[in-house]
């Protein structure tokens, strides 16, 4: 399973009822947070959402509405007792950014670890914890500034035959290490291989958060059959394209093509203009384009679960 939960859904400022841009994706005691506008802390307490399991802090860019919440979060995990450490990704111009963060929060008793993302990175073998095959990729994005999106993948190993780990003589105990992607050792010293016992592998889970952006070819690649797609929805009529282009953003019928084409499964928009101040009222053009388009909203969550066989 795989839980998404917004925290914050507004561009430029942050508004009574919209906090700045912040989502959270959780699996199994273990997330990643993407953005961190200011409030997310108070955003994260609203929707219920614990962020000392973070593993990571993914940046899209460095714009100050997407991350002037990083000081004070970091000083609060902190306070909350905190010794393992944080990872902190983000596109080009990481290491002056972080420079400038460590002068605002001081000396941190965990180790916050920056680093440039530029390929997939293999959460389980960073973190432990994470599903066997848990992949974070960057996604290069059309923004004023560098910038860039993250695909998050939960690959989901074939069925377990226990009748074939018997005949090769796997103990029940090593079963789980099958499961796991791992050979074990058998009593004769040779080794049982997982696609031994393994059926084809069965459909995983997908999640694509945009960041800023205008519509691009590598956003609509990376959101191929995505299971939810989280997109930049700044500006809500047709006619202010051309003004979403001038500044690196996109309107809500932008996003639904682009979900559309890409042949996603689910379109949440997000990070709304201040002038929006209704979402709900503009949504109809999107849902004309992708009809599984819906409105995000702070504190919005889904758990995306794995499809059974048949299903």
């Amino acid at each position: 399973m795989l839980t998404i939960t917004l925290l914050g859904t507004a561009a430029t400022m942050p508004l009574p009822d919209r906090a700045l841009t912040a989502a959270v994706a959780e699996c199994g005691g273990h997330s990643l947070l993407l953005d961190c506008g200011e409030g997310t802390q108070t955003a994260a307490r609203r929707a219920g959402v614990n962020l000392m399991k973070l593993d990571a802090i993914c940046l899209t860019h460095y714009h100050g509405d997407h991350i002037f919440g990083l000081p004070g979060l970091l000083q609060t995990l902190g306070c909350q007792g905190r010794t393992r450490p944080l990872a902190l990704y983000g596109p080009k111009g990481l290491g002056e950014v972080w420079a400038a963060l460590r002068v605002l929060t001081g000396p941190l008793p965990y180790p916050v670890c920056p680093e440039v993302l530029d390929a997939p990175a293999a959460l389980r073998a960073r973190f432990g914890g994470w599903p066997q095959g848990a992949k974070l990729t960057p996604v290069p994005t059309r923004h004023r500034v560098t910038s860039q999106g993250y695909r998050l993948d939960l690959p989901r190993a074939g069925r377990f035959s226990p009748e074939k780990a018997r005949a090769l003589g796997v103990p029940v105990q090593q079963w789980k290490m099958l499961q796991q992607g791992q050979s074990v050792a058998l009593a004769d010293g040779s080794r049982a291989a997982p696609e031994s016992v393994l059926g084809p592998a069965r459909q995983g889970l997908s999640f694509l958060f945009s960041g800023d952006t205008a519509p691009c070819a590598a956003l609509e690649q990376a959101a191929a059959g995505v299971d939810l797609l989280l997109c930049d929805a700044t500006y809500a009529l047709p006619e202010q394209a051309a003004q979403a282009k001038q500044y690196g953003h996109s309107t809500f019928g932008q996003s639904a093509a682009l979900a559309a084409k890409a042949g996603a499964k689910r379109l949440w928009l997000v990070h709304y203009s201040p002038m929006i101040t209704d979402p709900e009222e503009e949504l109809a053009q999107a849902q004309s384009l992708f009809p599984a388009a819906e409105c995000g909203f702070d504190g919005k969550s889904i758990a995306l679960q794995y499809e059974e066989e048949g299903e």
